[in-house]
């Protein structure tokens, strides 16, 4: 830019010089020529002095200068105005740029912001539970009668009171456990009236026949039902075995038996003096007997 002012300024600078080297004699009026063409030579040597004294003054120069002068000042302003708005614009074009930076930086806020504000509202609304008043609830102490259960126990030889045992102990849910001597029973051993093994226990009151194993948590029940034949009326010795081993107090015995024809009689009174328990009325049943009957048998008493 300056350079093509100081050329704009050179070549006015010479167009003007040009001009006044150039310029013109003036022509003077018809009187002045008519005497100058009359008069001597002398006269017209004197007129040209006057003439070159009038056209060679040095005005014109001093114009040129100052006009150049002028040009220059400005030409000079001109490129001071020139710059300034240069600077202007370079300030406004840097304005514009930290504005344009700031508004990117806005729109990109603006951005983010819609961002989350469109992948917050793509969840779906979770519903918070609904608060309740937190209820103190006392638990009942839990005792030894609570966790009681109940116990099947049975002595058979033929299965005939095993067969009923089992129908008690599924209709109850309850455990099970069967007596079993430490020397079998034998066919002979049960023939009546032949002077065999069952005919000389139960003629003596005092025998009490080996029981292989026991029930190591007899404490954890708190009802026995407890089944037999009937031999000779009575329930077999080993029924008193069982009954003098065990610790019954506090618990309940409900007994049954297994007859072809005798009732359960005085058996279980019998049984009565053995043993500390609770003793319920039992029953007699015979080999026909069925699970609804047992079933039917058990809805008397109360179970926990």
């Amino acid at each position: 830019m300056k350079k093509l002012l100081t050329a704009l300024l050179l070549t006015l600078t010479l167009f003007i010089t040009g001009c006044s080297e150039n310029e013109p004699i003036p022509v003077t009026d018809s009187g002045s020529l008519s005497a100058g063409l009359i008069s001597s030579p002398e006269s017209n040597t004197d007129s040209e002095s006057q003439n070159s004294d009038k056209f060679s003054s040095p005005a014109p120069a001093a114009l040129t200068t100052e006009s150049s002068a002028e040009i220059s000042i400005n030409v000079s302003e001109q490129s001071s105005e020139e710059t300034n708005s240069t600077a202007e614009i370079t300030q406004s074009t840097d304005n514009k740029s930290v504005q344009s930076e700031s508004v990117t930086k806005s729109i990109s806020t603006v951005s983010s912001q819609s961002s989350i504000s469109s992948s917050s509202s793509v969840l779906p609304p979770q519903s918070l539970p609904e608060s309740t008043p937190t209820e103190s609830i006392t638990q009942p102490e839990t005792t030894e009668e609570d966790n009681m259960k109940t116990l099947v126990v049975f002595f058979s030889c033929t299965n005939t009171t095993k067969t009923l045992a089992e129908y008690a102990a599924d209709i109850l849910a309850a455990d099970i456990y069967e007596i079993v001597p430490v020397e079998p029973y034998t066919e002979s051993d049960l023939a009546y009236y032949t002077n065999g093994r069952a005919d000389r226990e139960q003629n003596d009151p005092l025998v009490r026949p080996e029981i292989s194993g026991g029930i190591d948590n007899m404490s954890d029940y708190d009802t026995i039902i407890l089944g037999y034949p009937i031999w000779h009326g009575q329930a077999p010795r080993i029924i008193s075995t069982f009954l003098e081993s065990y610790d019954f107090s506090g618990k309940t015995i409900i007994p049954f038996c297994t007859s072809h024809s005798s009732g359960i009689g005085s058996s279980a009174d019998n049984l009565h003096t053995l043993c500390t328990a609770d003793w319920e009325n039992g029953k007699r049943f015979d080999s026909e007997t069925s699970r609804d009957d047992i079933k039917e048998w058990l809805q008397q008493f109360k179970f926990d």
